[in-house]
């Protein structure tokens, strides 16, 4: 979902970033407060309306199987233990809040920029420099951790492809030694660039 922002003419495109993260932080809060699966499933439809306003109808299904496919697995197996376990209306409840978090999380990215996003959370933290919380520093954490994302997802593709060229695709530890040791490398070279740069001094 992170970077997956696209440029419209929407009201949810025009809203700032800092009034969408407190929104969707409210929606967060309202979801863990009102119970039951008829509030869930209201949410969940919000969020797919927001979500077609935001992307258009024919992108729509795209972007729900990109941003969902991660959780797809777990929510399943999620839905059938809580039904299971408690019953359908606690399953119904707990899944719905999940989808409907998870696609509101999916506008925020889509009609927001990642810069915008990290200047609104540096605007909010600023406040907290009296209590000795340095905003900027944890703004270029958000950044280095969105940005390391889509690296470390790169290094496991390229470290899958090496291995499959050396026949040993279903050797785990052909897959997983290097692709630890290249993530690694990565961080500590991340880490001597940000000191060289006087960051962490």
């Amino acid at each position: 979902m992170i970077g997956d922002y696209r440029p419209g003419t929407t009201w949810m495109h025009r809203l700032p970033a800092g009034t969408k993260l407190v929104a969707l932080f409210a929606i967060g809060i309202a979801t863990l407060v009102v119970r039951g699966p008829l509030a869930s499933m209201a949410a969940l439809a919000v969020a797919i309306v927001l979500l077609i306003w935001s992307t258009g109808p024919t992108s729509f299904l795209g972007t729900v199987l990109r941003s969902l496919r991660g959780l797809l697995i777990m929510v399943a197996l999620l839905f059938a233990w809580q039904a299971w376990q408690s019953g359908w209306p606690r399953a119904v409840e707990t899944v719905g809040d999940i989808l409907a978090l998870a696609l509101l999380a999916t506008v925020l990215t889509v009609t927001t920029r990642v810069d915008d996003l990290l200047e609104a959370i540096t605007a909010g933290l600023r406040p907290l420099r009296r209590v000795g919380l340095d905003a900027d520093r944890v703004a270029l954490t958000f950044a280095l951790t969105i940005r390391a994302i889509p690296a470390t997802l790169e290094l496991a593709e390229e470290t899958r492809r090496a291995a499959q060229a050396r026949g040993l695709e279903r050797d785990p530890r052909a897959r997983l030694t290097p692709f630890v040791i290249r993530v690694v490398a990565r961080a500590h070279d991340t880490g001597a660039a940000l000191h060289a740069r006087g960051v962490g001094d």
